[in-house]
């Protein structure tokens, strides 16, 4: 969810590169995240939640939730993170994203972000072990939201990400940016090697070419409405593009909904 942008700042570090393979370039994709299924004929490349396993013969990204927690009452919610971790309000109450019912990871020292990393390496150690090829690592852009208060800012975000894109770099993996599009410029400095954009076609939004010219056609996008999988189709033979359902659920599901362009 997009809540607002702010100024662009100094540029980070260099974070280290990558002789990781990237994403195939247009190729056929599926977004799994909500679910593992057997892949549609025709997709090369498909993401899907570090706790499943890679579909066979394919290009897999594992996406891992990178800056916040699951959601209250799942494993890995915030009661099964330490308190001191997790982003507190002024009264002292632990920040809730309440349109995913999750705590925000406070990342704004770096012990803390040693202590969240520890953790969040954790998963990337499963994903490289299972056989994932990349991370997409979500979130990137809690700092934009409303609720933080700016409490946490681009900078704490961008030094955050280069320790993890710098190991999961040296597990072999390459890192994809999730949204983000104001850090996009930013993104050889973070160790981020192409672009994963949900909604960059809303018409609200109208940021898919931004991607581009940051990425070049290293880009893969996700649509959730059919005015946004116009806009994104405009560049359907560039880059991947795909249209899921807001939960991302598993084929067969009912609200399931996956869409490709013309």
């Amino acid at each position: 969810m997009r809540r607002g942008r702010r100024g662009r700042r100094s540029r980070p570090a260099p974070a280290s590169a990558t002789s990781a393979a990237l994403p195939p370039v247009h190729a056929g994709f599926d977004y799994q995240i909500g679910g593992a299924y057997t892949p549609p004929s025709g997709v090369q490349v498909v993401s899907r939640d570090h706790s499943a396993s890679p579909a066979p013969g394919l290009y897999n990204i594992c996406y891992v939730n990178a800056f916040q927690t699951q959601k209250i009452g799942q494993p890995g919610g915030p009661a099964d993170w330490p308190s001191d971790l997790l982003l507190k309000n002024d009264d002292g109450d632990v920040i809730i994203d309440t349109d995913w019912d999750e705590a925000i990871l406070d990342i704004t020292t770096q012990k803390k972000r040693e202590g969240i990393a520890e953790k969040i390496d954790a998963q990337i150690d499963e994903c490289a072990t299972k056989g994932f090829n990349a991370l997409e690592l979500d979130n990137f852009d809690t700092f934009t939201r409303d609720v933080v208060e700016g409490r946490i800012t681009e900078e704490h975000a961008q030094t955050y990400i280069r320790m993890l894109s710098a190991y999961g770099h040296g597990k072999g993996l390459a890192v994809g940016q999730k949204n983000t599009v104001e850090l996009a410029k930013n993104h050889a400095a973070n160790g981020l090697d192409f672009a994963i954009a949900e909604e960059c076609g809303n018409p609200e939004y109208n940021e898919c070419a931004d991607y581009l010219a940051e990425f070049g056609d290293n880009a893969i996008f996700i649509e959730y409405t059919d005015a946004g999988m116009k806009n994104a189709c405009e560049y359907g033979d560039r880059v991947s593009v795909v249209q899921r359902d807001l939960d991302v659920l598993p084929k067969g599901e009912d609200g399931y909904v996956r869409k490709t362009c013309p």
